[in-house]
């Protein structure tokens, strides 16, 4: 036992030092195999550095209005003045269109109806449970949606206000809304979430009143895009939803959308922005950015918005970056013009010179140049129609209004003066037709080329008025023909025969030939028309001859058809004499005669001898269809 205790001491092992070392702790022994797999950690920093600005926490306000006054004595409190320009610096950069978004109904331009609308239910206390606002892409559709959301929630500064259409945007409700995280304002994007199952997640939330604001209110987005389940799904909901829901609808394409929607919706058409409005919008904005523009540049841009405030500020901000390039910062209008591609109004002004003088090397040149600059053929032929229609809108205006050049007003106004308004439109339209040539040629720069080309040399021809005009003038000048005499187109030559019968017995001739025919006999009457050369013809008795070339017997058909259609008994007898002409025979010199007053009319007299390969062609067709021997003379 004495060796054991030498060996092991006088009390277990087990028990030695349980006072003066305790067993580990869970978190210690966690803390160990942490170690043992990652590693020592980094050491944290000292918990000391941080009373040392509590120490001198009395100090910091004359340091801080010592760098504000700019001091030498300031020195010493440098570091800690950039501190905060740091954090802001720090921030993302924000584009135009989400910065400038509105934030009221007075910031939102060129939409006064529907704000009228809109204060005027919010004053009469008549608002609708659900609105559609529809219209092209960035004219304002999903930001009248939130305003509408704050205009409902609004409870003004002191917390007592109601509905407004002027949301006070201080109060809590205005301020979450403003920066999306409102829990009563829900957004969805319907382009994202299109089937029954999200419209269903709608359904079931509707039942639940507002946490914290007067409306429970759904904005979706792009609602064209639900699903027709979808939309059967919101039906019910949307006719009569609780009284403290109300849902906004934005989409772009509201011809999409089912009519039992649109009939439970009050619907807001939201129009395209003008674009004098958007280049005044836009320069305001230059001016909050603290950025210079040219009038002219700003007007391009709003151009190229095409009614889009969104889009025209997108392209506002790529041109304040495209400008800061140059070291002016100053928004140019070449810059903007080598931005977007456009040709150069001074450009067009030469093409279009260029056209009405013929100089068809001139033209080439300018068009190889511009291609060369990098401006598509489609964007020179657009710009000439552009420039066309200010003129042709001068011409009827009486000065050009909307122009921001001197020298393009100008031109304008000297081309408004010079061409007559049929030249301006069919310059117009064939520009429109090499418009569309071009977009489908295999090579653009031929396309157009070939287009200007064939425009300079139509450029000088006459209009068809003016043509029909010159045509008259020279029939008017040109030698009247000679009048007829008393025999009728004695003329013109020798009479026909037909001329010299009676005209008593060839009218009565005629409606024998009728009465045949409407008694049913028309093979009777096609054969009395072609084949009876009438030589004497009263009372019942027929004397008849035949033209050459007919020589059977006919006088049995006609004397049979001639009673049936008078109830009379005829006499009908075939002599060797040479009689009038038949009803065929005075039809073909009608329709001569006809021919030979047409060509000896004093306008197509005049209009032979100014183009002498010139042809009068004969319209067979029927007067039914738009024909007719004898349209163009009457």
């Amino acid at each position: 036992m004495d060796d054991s205790r030498d060996m092991f001491g006088d009390s277990p092992p087990w028990n030695d030092g349980d006072e003066e070392e305790a067993a580990p702790t869970s978190a210690e022994m966690e803390a160990a195999g942490q170690v043992s797999m990652f590693g020592d950690p980094e050491p944290a920093p000292e918990p000391v550095a941080e009373p040392e600005p509590v120490a001198v926490e009395p100090e910091p306000e004359p340091e801080l209005k010592a760098v504000e006054s700019a001091a030498p004595a300031a020195a010493p409190a440098a570091p800690a003045a950039p501190k905060a320009p740091a954090a802001t610096a720090a921030q993302p950069y924000r584009v135009l269109a989400r910065k400038y978004r509105p934030q009221s109904f007075g910031e939102l331009i060129g939409q006064e109806a529907m704000v009228q609308t809109l204060a005027n239910a919010i004053k009469r206390d008549r608002l609708a449970h659900a609105f559609l606002m529809t219209g092209v892409r960035g004219v304002g559709k999903t930001s009248t949606a939130r305003l509408i959301a704050k205009a409902l929630n609004c409870i003004g500064p002191d917390g007592q206000g109601g509905p407004t259409i002027d949301p006070c945007g201080q109060c809590e409700p205005c301020q979450a809304i403003a920066e999306g995280r409102h829990i009563d304002v829900i957004e969805m994007d319907a382009a994202s979430h299109t089937g029954v199952d999200d419209v269903r997640e709608i359904i079931e939330a509707v039942r639940y009143a507002a946490v914290s604001a007067r409306y429970k209110i759904y904005i979706i987005d792009e609602v064209h895009m639900l699903s027709r389940n979808a939309f059967n799904a919101l039906l019910k909901t949307l006719e009569e939803p609780p009284a403290h829901v109300k849902f906004l609808f934005a989409t772009t394409e509201v011809d999409k959308l089912p009519v039992t929607v649109l009939s439970r919706c009050q619907r807001f058409d939201l129009r395209r922005i003008p674009a004098p409005m958007l280049a005044e919008h836009f320069a305001k904005v230059c001016g909050l950015e603290g950025v210079e523009a040219e009038g002219e540049a700003l007007a391009m841009v709003a151009a190229a918005a095409e009614g889009s405030v969104r889009d025209g500020l997108s392209i506002l901000d790529q041109a304040i970056a495209h400008a800061d390039l140059d070291g002016e910062g100053k928004v140019r209008a070449e810059t903007v013009r080598d931005m977007l591609g456009l040709s150069d109004k001074s450009v067009q002004r030469n093409v279009i010179a260029a056209i009405l003088d013929g100089k068809g090397p001139d033209l080439l040149a300018l068009v190889a140049h511009q291609f060369a600059l990098g401006v598509e053929p489609i964007a020179i032929l657009r710009g000439l129609m552009d420039l066309m229609h200010r003129v042709a809108v001068a011409q009827v205006a009486g000065s050009a209004h909307d122009v921001h050049s001197a020298e393009e007003r100008a031109a304008i106004e000297g081309w408004a003066k010079a061409l007559k308004a049929g030249q301006v439109h069919r310059i117009w339209q064939l520009l429109l037709k090499g418009h569309e040539e071009v977009k489908s040629a295999p090579d653009p720069l031929v396309a157009v080329q070939m287009a200007l080309l064939r425009i300079m040399h139509a450029a000088d021809m006459p209009d068809p008025g003016s043509l029909v005009k010159k045509l008259e003038d020279l029939a008017a000048r040109a030698p009247m023909a000679a009048p007829a005499s008393d025999g009728g187109a004695a003329a013109a030559g020798p009479a026909p025969a037909a001329v010299a019968s009676p005209a008593m017995t060839a009218k009565r001739w005629e409606e024998l030939v009728e009465d045949v025919e409407h008694a049913g006999e028309l093979s009777t009457a096609n054969t009395m028309r072609m084949q009876v050369r009438v030589v004497e013809l009263g009372g019942s008795l027929l004397r008849y001859s035949q033209p050459p070339g007919f020589s059977e017997d006919i006088a049995a058909v006609l004397r049979a058809s001639l009673s049936k259609a008078t109830g009379e008994r005829w006499e009908v007898f075939k002599v060797s004499e040479e009689g009038a002409p038949t009803l065929v025979e005075l039809a073909e010199a009608r329709k001569n005669a006809d021919s030979d007053a047409v060509n000896q009319h004093p306008l197509v007299v005049a209009t032979k001898a100014a183009f002498p390969q010139a042809e009068v062609i004969e319209d067979e067709r029927p007067l039914a269809v738009g024909g007719g021997a004898r349209n163009w003379r009457r």
